[in-house]
């Protein structure tokens, strides 16, 4: 059985973590790497004089930023 294979069919008795709540921790993380993604992309366009793809870049940070909050909530409550 290939990794790929494993990761499609595993429902939680491999890693002990339900899928659900995986893929909670996933977002979440995806989340945050995102606004720290953003953060270099906002910099190079500010460097190119590109305040227009900046403030584009900034929007969709805070999006990644509120999306990362709202999801660490949602672990707390159903980790606590």
């Amino acid at each position: 059985m290939t990794v790929e294979t494993l990761e499609r069919s595993e429902t939680g008795e491999v890693t002990g973590t339900k899928d659900k709540d995986y893929n909670l921790v996933w977002f979440v993380q995806q989340c945050l790497s995102n606004a720290l993604r953003l953060e270099i992309y906002v910099q190079d366009a500010e460097r190119a004089g590109d305040s227009e793809l900046a403030e584009l870049f900034r929007r969709a940070q805070h999006e990644s930023r509120k999306g990362a909050k709202q999801g660490k909530a949602m672990l707390r409550e159903r980790l606590a």
